[in-house]
């Protein structure tokens, strides 16, 4: 199983933003992190659904490893 942020990055381009937004309220590094679909802290989730007003699952997704995309 593995979290993916696609649906992050789906909801900031329908608000018309662009990961860099997300500058004002995480690190360069984390925003790294969410781009290569690292594992970031709750914290970090929080703040991010916090900025963007939304849920986690808004944000992210468990698959499993061996699902084909």
């Amino acid at each position: 199983m593995s979290i993916k942020y696609y649906k992050l990055f789906d909801l900031l381009n329908r608000r018309e933003m662009k990961k860099t937004d997300l500058l004002e309220v995480i690190s360069a590094p984390t925003l790294a992190k969410l781009s290569k679909g690292k594992t970031v802290t709750t914290e970090v989730i929080a703040t991010i659904c916090t900025f963007l007003d939304c849920q986690p699952g808004d944000i992210m997704e468990n698959q499993n490893d061996s699902s084909t995309q």
